[in-house]
């Protein structure tokens, strides 16, 4: 019992069927079957691993964001303007901090490709790049919310098998407070 145990609490990829089993690839265990103290501890695993999924998804989401801004940049302030070398311009250092600068070329930027290293890029193949970056995140955004939304549904399925047992055993111990526990 004790390896089911450890199989059931060590285990990510804990899947619901509409009964109160709970499957993986490497076993199924029946949630009726299991302690409250351990459906406690899956709930719990789940919840974290929920809140780490959800935490994800939002930094993917301000990337994306982010690769946008880019993308505009580029486009209005080189190709849209037609800026010429020399020209003053705002250079944003984050989102709402712009410092005075001056084009220093209007045939080459550069990309953040990321830990700190930049690429001389042409404007329309920055933009390339960034476009590719923003479906690459969105691709990875739609995998992480079918991931969140089973481990909702496994979560779900814990918290109503959780439910029943508490009640169960309250029922249970009531009726034995109130029989005396014997037959007679």
């Amino acid at each position: 019992m004790a390896s089911k145990e450890n199989q059931a609490q060590g285990q990510p990829g804990i899947l619901p069927h509409p009964q109160t089993t709970v499957s993986s690839l490497h076993y199924t265990v029946n949630l009726s079957s299991l302690p409250v103290p351990q459906l406690t501890s899956i709930k719990n695993q789940l919840t974290q691993e929920l809140q780490h999924l959800t935490n994800s998804f939002s930094q993917l989401r301000a990337a994306q964001s982010k690769f946008r801004d880019c993308i505009n940049s580029i486009k209005n302030g080189i190709e849209k303007e037609e800026k010429k070398e020399g020209a003053s311009i705002l250079v944003p250092l984050t989102p709402s901090l712009y410092v005075p600068g001056k084009l220093a070329s209007t045939e080459t930027v550069l990309v953040d490709i990321g830990t700190g290293f930049f690429l001389e890029k042409t404007p329309p193949a920055a933009r390339q790049f960034y476009t590719s970056k923003v479906d690459e995140l969105g691709k990875n955004l739609k995998d992480i919310e079918k991931i969140v939304q089973g481990k909702q549904g496994n979560l779900n399925v814990v918290e109503d098998v959780l439910r029943q047992k508490m009640i169960s055993e309250s029922t249970t111990s009531s009726q034995d407070a109130k029989g005396g526990g014997g037959n007679g």
